[in-house]
């Protein structure tokens, strides 16, 4: 098959979150089932361009209409991982694409929609014909709704859209001037609640919609995810038009890039080890204590590594530190908050805990200090209070570090508790609760750290359990095949 991604974010070239991680996971594992797959992203002026091999120059007089006359824009191919992009480059006053970031402008809708109609173009005018469209979260929203309302009758009526949402909360709400400037227009159209029209402001379209409306499939990052947007408030005002169209509709896990996350052979991570050889974790954890400066002991390790945001659950990430030290334990967090509340209840959290030998809180980013963290914790928690997929705990499994998290999303989805699992013994990885309140928390978190300090024999044997889960693109990317397959048929 041909498939073409098109997306806003990519790893290794322009990341803001996960979404970027699934596009190039996902493009790579297609590639290697022996389709073919490329990319199509906005060339930002922010790129990593260190990480693009062979970028040219492949298409310079692409002319994308946009309101009553044109933009004209440059397309260039490159090589990221051995993945084919292409990097659409308009030479416009907007500056669309020349912002020195990926988002956040007052103008986001409009810079996207831009994006959709150059990309649906260049498809066109080049004869690219892919057998699916492949297009992820509300930035390209526009894709299936241009493809079908104006590509269609040009020539393009074989192709297919496959629509994922990462994210339901930013659904790119926008205005009529949309339809003017991609030339949609027939503002009586779009502006149908069966089409456009968000739900919540009807003076308004919401690009999300379109998405959702116009594709051949909907997809989110997991099963749980799925039912929960559709019969919760999770679905940020979408539930309806998700059930209106729940019979294309569904939930797929992400995978985690296992040549990016193995202990087998991590370059960032002191000491290697395997399902079968666990000494090196050991040695990790004690690397990690150096690094730290935490107390040399026989004390388990609870780390947190992620965004610290209200959806994260902070109160019970907090509660983790605390509760970790009653009961005899080490707490590392490694993670910054775009809040300036959450920031700065944390900063005084880090101020209190300066000096001491069983805690670390790193309020940054750090690529390195992550890997290790991940090789030399025994415990990572995950108390989200939504949580749609989730990497953490698949990428703590793939180290051996137990999973402590709340069943929802694609928690629920991935981490089967160790005494109260639905699936057999051999498959339980982890330690899970319900409700978002410390008296869950500490449910969790108090059975994990007891089968550390008891039954040392038991905990090592859920670590291997845990690394025996395959969490790599290879389930999803089937998945995604038989949908492909389904929507051309």
């Amino acid at each position: 098959m041909h498939i073409t991604m098109v997306a806003s974010e990519m790893a290794f070239v322009a990341k803001v979150g996960g979404l970027a991680d699934v596009v190039f996971g996902l493009s790579r594992e297609l590639q290697l089932r022996g389709h073919h797959v490329e990319v199509v992203l906005p060339k930002y002026d922010c790129l990593w361009h260190e990480q693009i091999h062979g970028l040219r120059s492949v298409y310079d007089d692409l002319s994308v209409p946009w309101f009553d006359g044109a933009v004209h824009c440059s397309v260039f191919e490159g090589h990221v991982h051995g993945v084919p992009c292409y990097f659409i480059d308009p030479h416009s006053e907007d500056l669309f694409f020349n912002r020195g970031c990926f988002y956040g402008a007052d103008d986001d809708a409009m810079r996207f929609a831009f994006f959709s109609r150059a990309t649906m173009e260049f498809l066109y005018k080049t004869n690219r014909r892919p057998d699916v469209i492949h297009c992820h979260d509300w930035q390209t929203g526009l894709i299936p709704v241009l493809l079908y309302e104006m590509y269609a009758p040009l020539g393009m009526e074989q192709e297919r859209v496959c629509y994922t949402i990462h994210n339901f909360k930013h659904q790119g709400g926008a205005g009529e001037q949309v339809l003017r400037a991609t030339g949609l227009h027939r503002p009586e159209h779009f502006f149908h609640h069966d089409r456009l029209r968000d739900d919540v402001n009807p003076f308004g379209l919401n690009l999300m919609r379109g998405g959702i409306v116009y594709a051949n499939f909907v997809t989110t990052v997991s099963p749980r995810h799925a039912e929960e947007v559709k019969h919760s408030e999770q679905g940020h005002g979408l539930r309806h038009i998700l059930n209106t169209h729940a019979g294309k509709f569904g939930g797929v896990l992400n995978g985690v890039d296992y040549d990016s996350w193995n202990p087998e052979k991590d370059d960032l991570i002191p000491h290697h080890y395997s399902v079968d050889e666990l000494a090196g974790k050991y040695g990790n954890k004690e690397a990690l204590r150096d690094r730290l400066l935490l107390r040399k002991d026989a004390k388990p390790i609870v780390a947190y590594v992620g965004r610290l945001d209200s959806q994260k659950g902070v109160h019970l990430i907090r509660h983790t530190l605390f509760r970790t030290l009653e009961r005899g334990g080490q707490f590392v967090l490694l993670g910054s908050s775009p809040d300036p509340a959450i920031d700065a209840e944390f900063q005084q959290l880090k101020v209190q805990f300066n000096d001491h030998p069983d805690v670390h809180l790193e309020l940054a980013f750090d690529e390195k200090l992550a890997h290790l963290i991940y090789a030399g914790a025994d415990m990572m928690v995950v108390p989200s209070i939504f949580e749609p997929c989730g990497l953490t705990q698949m990428i703590a499994m793939r180290y051996g570090t137990i999973p402590i998290v709340r069943a929802v999303g694609g928690l629920a989805d991935t981490v089967f508790d160790k005494d109260y699992g639905h699936v057999d013994p051999q498959w339980r990885n982890g330690f899970v609760f319900h409700e978002a309140d410390v008296q869950g928390l500490e449910s969790a978190l108090d059975r994990a750290l007891g089968l550390f300090h008891d039954y040392p024999q038991d905990f090592r044997s859920l670590m291997q359990s845990a690394m025996r889960h395959d969490n790599s693109w290879n389930h999803p990317g089937q998945h995604y095949v038989n949908i492909y397959e389904h929507i051309r048929s």
